[in-house]
């Protein structure tokens, strides 16, 4: 049955958004914890549910669509439609269930990705920040060439990346 295939392809897509949550929120903590090192695979990781999910949504469609047609709606029907148009209501039941979920879920996860897009803008701007300040007070041309040796330097004079005043 059709309808039934369709409610274990949104189970499976729950399944995924949920585990999206927790990536994000796996990032999330890398980021709040200052953590940097560990974030591109943190990021691997949200890109590689993104891709189940693309597929997920795919497969997902096409058995909607079948759904549909069954149920004479719209090929192109959305849950909600089906929700609606449900020639049962254990089916209306359940879908609305899924449904639900989803819209919740997909709430959660636009909450904790813009959560993590602040976190790194402030990262990104500190990094700018302190990397202007670098070099600020040094004489143009001071500092090392490719060999490591210094330059531009008055005797007896250290390069330095950072105040050494606490």
């Amino acid at each position: 049955m059709s309808a039934n295939e369709l409610s274990n392809l949104l189970w499976r897509e729950r399944e995924l958004l949920e585990l999206l949550v927790f990536k994000l929120e796996e990032e999330q903590l890398l980021l709040t914890a200052g953590r940097s090192k560990w974030l591109h695979h943190a990021t691997r990781e949200v890109e590689a549910v993104l891709g189940h999910l693309r597929t997920a949504g795919i497969e997902r469609t096409v058995e909607a669509s079948a759904v549909a047609v069954e149920w004479g709606l719209p090929e192109d029907a959305t849950l909600r439609q089906l929700v609606e148009g449900s020639p049962s209501d254990l089916w209306r039941d359940l879908f609305s269930s899924h449904l639900a979920a989803l819209t919740a879920l997909t709430a959660q996860i636009a909450d904790v990705r813009d959560t993590n897009l602040t976190y790194l803008r402030a990262a990104t701007r500190a990094t700018q920040e302190t990397l202007a300040t670098v070099g600020a007070g040094a004489p143009a041309g001071s500092g090392y060439d490719g060999r490591g040796a210094a330059t531009g330097m008055r005797s007896g004079a250290f390069a330095h990346l950072f105040d050494r005043q606490g």
